[in-house]
């Protein structure tokens, strides 16, 4: 069978979810034939994966019937023939719906397949002399986990075009099990990084019974740590949610504080950042309205440029510089954030009950976020597949100051709101006695990114409400 020349580049994809099949352009003459075998720029323009590959292999069979598989492996691979033909036939080995759907084509140089992470995958030549090529974007492990099927499993009855009666099979191959009895091959885990804090609890509730959510407090994963490299078999885990961060906004502005948000909200997201291009992870990150500096009226997008006012702005802006550069990353960005522990509608409650009347900001503008709505929209990003890139992820509703929520508090917690007095940002911190860091005077942040991919947060007055009812 002579190869085709003169194909468009076209992807089709199979009942199998990701296993694609692409025609591929050969140009021939007397002389004989080129193609270009990968060619990222077209390849992924016309729906194929820009997957990553780390190694190019090649397999050559001298016989006919040569017959190899079924195997599943951790990774990603594209397969493409060099000279000959094969019958391929592909089982889908991965946890889900399509466990066991099989799809059976014929590749000859001008048909290639794209085979994801855990589809089995088996070749049998129809011509001799016979080579493929495939490209992988992981390389092989000992440690690493492999899938395998019987190439005669009743299940998936795969016609072969020669019987296995009559073909070359290697031994470990005829002893895989049958499909009754093959362990599925688990979906890449997800980690949660930073599981103690605020936002680390609100994921923990919010990924409760999941499988493949692993959570790690500082003492568990440093950040900082020269080890971190190994300190995970990090090929296993698809995407990694930061929730550690140096939060202490005005400690920021000493030297020592200084030195530790740095280190944290940058070295340590440069180090994950690092794993994760070299891993091919998903990385959310926790951004915040201190990005800027709030000057504008209106409120702020996703694209205005950042202008930190103090320390803690400015390495959060850079943490979210250097998570921006990763091709799978998620940056959320977020403000006033209320959650489980120390925050600032448990102290307005305790000075109502212990009769304190508080001087509170009138003049910040922003809307409260509340952990467990945070950790649902980023569940809701991940999980959605919504394009990378940054969202903004707050309460929705009116904009409102800090001493209206304060009076809110009081309201709600049977004392007289009157209690509360408004003052100036600079009139609040002329008397301090500590360190205190700049404030953006408006934290509005644009929602309509987020609401576009589906996700509506909820009411941020609401929410207080709620809150304080608990």
């Amino acid at each position: 069978m002579s190869t085709e020349f003169g194909k468009q580049l076209q992807v089709t994809q199979t009942p199998i979810p990701g296993l694609l099949v692409a025609d591929i352009p050969v140009h021939g003459d007397s002389r004989g034939w080129f193609k270009e075998n990968w060619q990222q720029a077209k390849m992924t323009a016309a729906g194929l994966p820009d997957f990553g590959p780390v190694q190019n292999n090649v397999s050559f069979n001298d016989a006919v019937g040569t017959t190899r598989g079924i195997h599943a492996e951790p990774w990603d691979k594209w397969v493409s023939v060099a000279t000959g033909r094969i019958f391929g036939a592909w089982v889908d080995l991965r946890e889900g719906p399509t466990f066991g759907a099989v799809y059976t084509a014929e590749l000859d140089p001008s048909r290639a397949i794209f085979v994801p992470r855990g589809v089995g995958n088996s070749y049998q030549t129809l011509e001799p002399d016979t080579a493929y090529t495939y490209l992988v974007n992981d390389h092989w492990s000992p440690d690493a986990t492999y899938t395998f099927l019987n190439l005669a499993d009743e299940s998936a009855a795969i016609e072969w075009p020669i019987s296995l009666q009559n073909v070359e099979i290697s031994a470990k191959d005829l002893a895989h099990p049958r499909l009754a009895d093959v362990s599925p091959m688990p979906p890449r885990k997800t980690l949660v990084v930073g599981a103690n804090g605020q936002l680390g609890r609100a994921l923990r509730a919010e990924y409760d019974g999941v499988a493949g959510v692993e959570f790690a407090t500082r003492d568990e994963l440093n950040l900082s740590s020269p080890a971190l490299d190994s300190a995970r078999r990090w090929r296993d885990y698809g995407t990694v949610i930061n929730a550690a961060a140096y939060t202490a906004v005005d400690l920021a502005e000493t030297p020592a504080g200084r030195r530790d948000a740095w280190t944290a909200n940058v070295h340590g997201v440069a180090a994950l950042a690092r794993i994760a291009a070299a891993n091919r992870i998903t990385l959310v990150h926790i951004s915040s309205d201190y990005v800027f500096d709030g000057h504008s009226d209106a409120p702020s997008t996703e694209t205005d440029p950042p202008a930190p006012l103090g320390v803690y702005g400015q390495t959060k802006a850079a943490g979210d510089a250097i998570v921006s550069t990763l091709p799978q990353h998620y940056i959320v960005r977020t403000s006033w954030v209320i959650g489980d522990g120390k925050n600032f509608v448990h102290t307005m409650a305790s000075l109502a009950e212990r009769g304190i009347d508080p001087k509170v900001v009138h003049d910040q503008a922003g809307r409260l976020t509340f952990t467990d709505d945070l950790a649902r929209g980023i569940r809701h990003l991940v999980d959605t597949g919504a394009p990378f890139g940054t969202y903004n992820l707050t309460g929705s509703g009116a904009p409102t100051t800090w001493a209206d929520i304060a009076r809110t508090v009081f309201t709600h917690t049977g004392h007289d709101p009157a209690r509360v007095t408004g003052v100036s940002t600079d009139e609040y911190f002329a008397f301090a006695t500590g360190p205190v860091a700049p404030r953006p005077r408006n934290s509005v942040l644009d929602l309509a990114k987020l609401e576009a991919t589906g996700f509506m947060p909820q009411d941020g007055g609401q929410r207080l409400a709620d809150f304080l009812n608990k």
